[in-house]
């Protein structure tokens, strides 16, 4: 069995100094934006071990097994971060930091990946099964239509808009139920890629894993106390540091393994690796933590600001608009990229 390479182990010990330099930060009252910026660049870091331990530990017991961690833990850093944040009464960076990682994946990842894919493919175009792509925006869509009608009772005024948490809570219990209904399937092998073997011993893995789940855990409780004095000394918007800060330090995995598989020609991976993401966001993440939020200080709801329900509605047009022939142009991609930075602009003034 093959070891860790050593960029790999660089790259663990490099982690571990920076959570370790954020647990400082955080007791040895470090000024604010310098204790937010490590958390975030140690919440990427975790992020990226979680998704290796899982895939590896995932490896040993066959590919249905690794999908289904990887749904289950593979956005751990994101859960705890929407966790605290709830906790601490941070209601807007909840939202935004659930809703951010559905725009960061189906807007920014996937747009890099489609021009990188371009780029690197025949006559100018990454081709991939549509099939893969049609399955994320459905269930992109299921969620979308919950969002939509909460939105348009609160704005109307009507009876229903006086019970919006049971809605959600009733809604993501069901939205759950459609999550397991595709993910079934899907873990018995449908358009799923054969694992390869296994890099690394089973109990190092299930160490690993330990470990960046509960250093996660912690990071996300220091990440979250940051933020408030650090957005409130950089003058950016609660909003902007949940959209697009938290969301791209949570799904820094998505982004790096993805445009890395699309430069190898491998279209059909980066494609399912970042729609599965958006897949499990919108379907099984959001609905989770709207149930979980019961037990804590402030609830989540589907309850969106107007603007967001407009963007999530145009970007999951758009995503399926530009996936559902099986081909994409880089500037398809650009396209997508220029609409998330456009969005990252309306969120500094929010």
């Amino acid at each position: 069995m093959r070891r860790l390479s050593k960029l790999e182990r660089i790259s663990l010990a490099v982690i571990c100094v920076i959570a370790a330099l954020a647990g400082l930060g955080h007791y040895a009252g470090w000024p604010s934006v310098v204790a937010f910026a490590i958390a975030t660049l140690a919440l990427a870091g975790l992020a990226w071990v979680v998704s290796f331990a899982t895939e590896q530990v995932g490896e040993h017991v066959g590919p249905a097994a690794t999908g289904l961690l990887q749904a289950s833990v593979g956005n751990l850093p994101e859960l705890f971060v929407v966790i605290f944040a709830l906790r601490a009464g941070e209601a807007v960076v909840a939202q935004s930091a659930i809703v951010g990682s559905l725009f960061a994946n189906a807007l920014l990842v996937l747009g890099f990946v489609i021009v990188v894919g371009a780029l690197s493919g025949e006559g100018g175009v990454m081709r991939f099964h549509p099939k893969i792509a049609k399955d994320a925006t459905t269930l992109l869509f299921t969620c979308l239509f919950i969002i939509v009608l909460v939105g348009l009772s609160l704005s109307t005024g009507d009876r229903a808009s006086h019970h919006v948490t049971a809605i959600s809570v009733i809604a993501a219990a069901l939205l759950l139920t459609v999550y397991l209904a595709w993910v079934v399937p899907h873990l018995r092998g449908e358009h799923r890629p054969q694992a390869p073997t296994a890099r690394i011993a089973l109990a190092f893995a299930l160490v690993l894993l330990i470990f960046g789940g509960v250093a996660a855990g912690f990071v996300s409780d220091w990440f979250v106390a940051a933020l408030a004095p650090a957005i409130a000394q950089l003058h950016v918007s609660q909003a902007f540091a949940g959209l697009v800060i938290v969301a791209i330090a949570g799904n820094a995995v998505e982004h790096l393994t993805g445009v890395r598989l699309a430069a190898r020609g491998r279209s059909d991976l980066a494609i399912s690796v970042v729609v599965s993401s958006v897949a499990q966001i919108a379907a099984f993440l959001y609905p989770l933590l709207v149930i979980v939020s019961l037990t804590l200080r402030t609830q989540l709801t589907f309850a969106l600001f107007p603007v967001y329900i407009g963007a999530l509605a145009v970007s999951a047009v758009t995503v399926w608009q530009i996936t559902e022939d099986g081909e994409g142009r880089s500037y398809e991609g650009w396209a997508l990229i220029v609409i998330y930075a456009i969005l990252a602009v309306i969120t500094l003034y929010e």
